[in-house]
């Protein structure tokens, strides 16, 4: 019997080399008149830069230019940002939380501690309670039917967030006890993921795609946003969207967007580049996207100008070396990265509804909750329509307009970016009536899905 012998590598070696070289984090305010620069030299592992991405994301600030390096097992990034209005960062409370947020996201520090200033807090993440997580066909009143079986099974929602895209739909409700509130009893969970998946299957034809999951809260749960971007991955929403030729090792996107991937043997790196419109968080769908394929980024360029964003990896698979030739002659290694560039922002509506309802009636919390929507031929909602919802909902319902959904830049102000998404969204900070989903639900017939 042959014997192979390997090296023993303690697990604990990874956190050694952190606790001995720990992140270095400095907030440059001096540089550059117009933007502050957020420096990083921190020893690297995979996955390493999302986690800086997704802090800064999660803040709303505005990455306009980054700058990537990570070789040798060190890496070295630089970020241009700037807050939403377009200003430098100079609140002392938001500067020290991306320094502690930075500086030890790998552990529990992403809850939120209070301090001096300013509340500052991550988002779209729920350790407290279960999350339902639903895929599948687009349709009128899905979520509010799935929301009413919930309120029916003595659930509450205390978050949610959904995207529609390629006419595929993709969800994360999180969910509590109605009557005593934190997790749902182990002995209904069973019962409450079986009734939801009969509202999903009720619209489905035999062998179509679907999938209704109800889990525990865990540690280093996923980020929600990222988590919805593996939801419509898994369900195989890029394999639905159309793309035409560029030429050897590029595709581009039918909505102008240009993937080029190709191979440097010289320098044993595979070569990313993105050209697209740039929009709010451009360069966290994409980092998500790259790393959920375990490519590692060694190198990288982010830059915008104008409306336009250009993105440049030099990246290896986590196993080692470059990517497959044959996946990147037939277009197969495209289709990922393309849809992570508009699966958010394709197609969104030109006007939101905005829902203020002041106080949950459950929890007395307050709660906000912002849809996206379209009436049944695909218009814009009318102000008749806005006001038949303002007398069903009540509270406060106003209309703004969705400026992200044409050629505005990620460097110009805009509406927070947190509440880009294609159906509804929800801060997880909040919580939101469930009677709110009820009211939703006879209007729901009359919206039409928005599909990208």
């Amino acid at each position: 019997m042959d014997i192979t012998y390997r090296p023993y590598i303690d697990p604990e070696f990874e956190v050694l080399i952190e606790r001995i070289h720990p992140p270095r984090v400095c907030v440059d305010n001096d540089t550059y008149p117009d933007c502050t620069l957020v420096k990083v030299d921190s020893a690297n592992k995979h996955g390493m830069l999302l986690e800086m991405v997704q802090v800064l994301t999660d803040l709303d600030l505005v990455i306009s230019k980054s700058y990537i390096s990570s070789d040798g097992g060190w890496l070295m990034d630089v970020f241009h940002v700037t807050d939403q209005q377009g200003n430098k960062l100079t609140d002392e409370s938001l500067i020290h939380y991306i320094q502690e947020g930075i500086c030890a996201n790998r552990q529990a520090s992403r809850e939120f501690k209070p301090i001096v200033g300013r509340e500052v807090r991550p988002r779209h993440i729920s350790t407290e309670h279960m999350a339902l997580e639903m895929t599948g066909v687009d349709r009128p009143g899905l979520l509010s039917e799935m929301s009413a079986v919930l309120a029916e099974l003595g659930c509450h929602v205390t978050a949610a967030v959904a995207w529609t895209h390629s006419s595929r739909a993709a969800c994360i409700l999180y969910v509590e006890d109605s009557a005593k509130g934190g997790l749902i009893d182990p002995c209904r969970v069973a019962q409450v993921q079986a009734q939801l998946e009969n509202v999903v299957e009720a619209h489905h034809y035999k062998d179509e795609r679907r999938s209704v999951r109800l889990a525990a809260p865990v540690p280093g749960q996923t980020h929600t946003e990222r988590r919805l971007h593996q939801l419509l991955a898994a369900d195989g929403d890029y394999e639905l969207c159309c793309s035409c030729c560029g030429g050897i090792g590029q595709k581009k996107g039918c909505d102008g967007t240009h993937v080029k991937i190709e191979n440097c043997k010289e320098t044993g790196y595979s070569i990313v580049t993105i050209r697209s419109r740039d929009r709010p968080k451009l360069l966290f769908d994409t980092v998500c996207t790259l790393t959920d394929l375990q490519y590692v980024v060694f190198h990288a360029a982010i830059s915008s100008q104008g409306s336009k964003a250009f993105q440049e990896y030099y990246v290896r698979h986590k196993e080692g070396g470059i990517l497959s030739s044959e996946g990147i002659e037939t277009g197969h290694l495209h289709k990922r990265p393309n849809r992570a560039v508009i699966r958010r922002h394709k197609s969104l509506p030109r006007e939101r509804l905005v829902h203020n309802e002041g106080r949950d009636r459950h929890s007395w919390q307050e709660a906000i909750g912002t849809f996206y929507v379209k009436d049944t031929s695909g218009q814009n909602v009318t102000p008749q329509t806005v006001e038949t919802i303002r007398r069903e909902i009540g509270g406060n319902v106003t209309v703004m307009e969705n400026k992200s959904s044409g050629t505005s830049p990620e460097g110009s102000p805009s509406r927070t970016s947190t509440s880009i998404s294609s159906t509804v969204e929800e801060r997880s900070s909040f919580s939101l009536g469930n009677l709110l989903w009820a009211q939703l639900e006879r209007l729901s017939s009359n919206f039409r899905p928005i599909k990208s």
